[in-house]
């Protein structure tokens, strides 16, 4: 397992652990108690550690390469899944993906942008960064959705959107605002959930819901911390005094109101446990679609708009 700087304390005291486990008699007391102890201190500083992780952390702990995709939740959360390909235009986005699939025996969208494990995967993804035909894919299947009457969810985990030049000449701008303009008049609710990397509007285009929530170990803004330091500092040595001043974590957002809550990961992060976390995830899911389902549609595109529209204004 890949180790963060912040997680090497842990790692140590871990590996003492397993070592005394495996050298102790079990019949010696003492050696018992020194494990329960040790055990207990572990407990306690994973604890602290990583309630008390500053931004740029949280940055590092959300692209954790161990850290589970789009298509790992969806595989988890749903049942008989169908993948659906291509924006009908241009081709098929491998960046962005998404289709129908059960959950609980109820149908879903689900769309997201996806990354890849290794060097050919993270070819074949674009790092997670989508081209304009990814994102006129994800619109498609909203309308899909739309057509069909199913509720849709949407996954951002994205350092940005593609921003080379055969990006721009096909509109990636159009089709970001496109995606934008759209998604505020879906007649179906739409749950968002930033599981990982939100970056400016490649993460915006598939962010346009009844209910955003972010896990926790996650991050949502304009600018990634390293873009914003070589901006003002001319240097990427400032990226942790950038993560800062962003207020780009969980709790940053949901104190500013930008997002409507927070889910909990394992003490760890989302990576140590899947299971666990994709079952939180359909948990949220499935509770907020019940609620969602309640009201018409009109009364969630008035609340919709109404709520991006508050975003950013002060009054005096």
């Amino acid at each position: 397992m890949t180790l963060l700087d912040f997680e090497k304390p842990i790692a140590e005291l871990e590996s003492k652990l397993l070592d005394m486990k495996q050298l102790a008699d079990s019949q010696d007391q003492s050696v018992a108690q020194a494990i329960e102890a040790l055990e207990r201190k572990i407990s306690d500083l994973k604890k602290e550690t990583f309630e008390n992780l500053t931004g740029w952390q949280r940055v590092q702990l959300s692209r954790h390469p161990d850290r589970p995709y789009t298509l790992d939740y969806i595989y988890e959360i749903t049942t008989d899944f169908i993948e659906l390909h291509g924006d009908r235009n241009v081709s098929d986005d491998k960046a962005m993906v998404g289709g129908f699939g059960l959950i609980e025996g109820q149908s879903f969208m689900l769309i997201g942008q996806q990354k890849g494990r290794n060097t050919k995967q993270r070819q074949l993804r674009n790092f997670g960064m989508a081209n304009p035909e990814g994102y006129r894919k994800a619109l498609r299947l909203m309308k899909l959705a739309e057509k069909f009457n199913k509720p849709i969810v949407t996954f951002i985990d994205t350092p940005g959107a593609f921003p080379g030049l055969e990006a721009e000449e096909r509109g990636q701008g159009e089709a970001i605002a496109r995606n934008l303009k759209e998604m505020f008049m879906l007649q179906v609710p739409v749950i968002c959930i930033v599981i990982g990397e939100g970056a400016s509007g490649g993460a915006l285009g598939i962010a346009i819901g009844d209910r955003v929530l972010m896990l926790e170990n996650t991050w949502y803004s304009v600018i990634s911390p390293e873009s914003c330091s070589s901006i003002l500092w001319r240097s990427w040595d400032y990226k942790e005094q950038a993560a800062e001043v962003l207020k780009l974590t969980a709790k940053d957002m949901n104190e500013l109101k930008l997002i409507d809550g927070i889910i909990q990961e394992p003490i760890g992060g989302a990576h140590t446990d899947v299971k666990a976390m994709a079952s939180e995830i359909k948990r949220v899911i499935l509770t907020l679609t019940e609620e969602l389902s309640r009201m018409g549609p009109e009364q969630r595109i008035s609340q919709r708009i109404d709520k991006f529209s508050s975003m950013g204004v002060v009054n005096e």
